[in-house]
């Protein structure tokens, strides 16, 4: 980071912190006082955590933290997932928020929660999920990337934004039906990176069937990578 960047963080964060302690805000959630927080510690402590018990490559929940039924009949390209959190009230509207309402307030309290996991590993890189050019645009930012950033800085590891990119403006896979959302999104990456000898750590919102995560880590590994591991902040479980 070079020192223009370097003051204006340090400014950006000064300004920041000066601004929550002349405006304090309500809570999110709950609209009770927060301080200069997104939610109140009441909501925070009301954040769905995820099991520990669960399938050390796809986490969804599995008795002892072995591998789930799913995974032992077919194993992903993905090594490894850690999620946070499980993916409902009332951190799916958080999310939600973030996503489609553009409550950009919410990717600095979730990148850091994010961060704040332990990370089982130190990878060569992160890698935030690529969004299509049409879907960047309608957004006007990738909530990946958002989440990504704080991990990198903690862990000092580069932060990969270039050399992956979505090729094709896929159907929104909350649109389709489990079954149908690996056919949608097959071939939808595409890769510039030589990954020889690197491991790869994906960072995403929200992990659902898995198809996304998978189809990029069959990428990734394509053009070299050892091992790839998810890192999401929620995982969706199924009903």
């Amino acid at each position: 980071m070079s020192i223009v960047d370097t003051v204006a963080a340090k400014l950006k964060k000064t300004v920041h912190s000066a601004a929550n302690a002349l405006l304090p805000q309500d809570c999110f959630l709950c609209a009770a006082p927060a301080g200069d927080c997104l939610l109140c510690p009441s909501c925070v402590a009301s954040l769905p955590h995820l099991t520990p018990e669960r399938c050390p490559v796809c986490a969804l929940p599995a008795p002892g933290a072995n591998l789930c039924g799913a995974c032992l009949k077919q194993t992903p390209h993905f090594d490894a997932t850690q999620a946070v959190f499980r993916y409902e009230f009332p951190l799916d509207r958080l999310i939600q928020s973030l996503k489609y309402a553009h409550r950009l307030a919410g990717a600095d309290f979730l990148g850091r929660a994010l961060a704040q996991s332990p990370v089982p590993f130190r990878p060569d890189l992160i890698l935030p999920v690529p969004l299509a050019p049409a879907r960047l645009a309608e957004r006007g930012f990738n909530q990946a990337l958002e989440l990504a950033r704080p991990l990198a800085r903690l862990l000092d590891v580069p932060l990969e934004i270039n050399g992956v990119h979505r090729r094709r403006d896929t159907a929104p896979q909350a649109s389709l039906p489990w079954k149908e959302r690996k056919q949608n999104i097959r071939h939808a990456f595409e890769c510039e990176l030589d990954l020889t000898g690197k491991t790869v750590l994906v960072v995403d919102d929200v992990m659902t069937t898995g198809a996304t995560l998978d189809e990029l880590a069959r990428t990734l590994k394509a053009h070299g990578a050892p091992r790839v591991e998810n890192f999401v902040l929620a995982r969706a479980l199924k009903d």
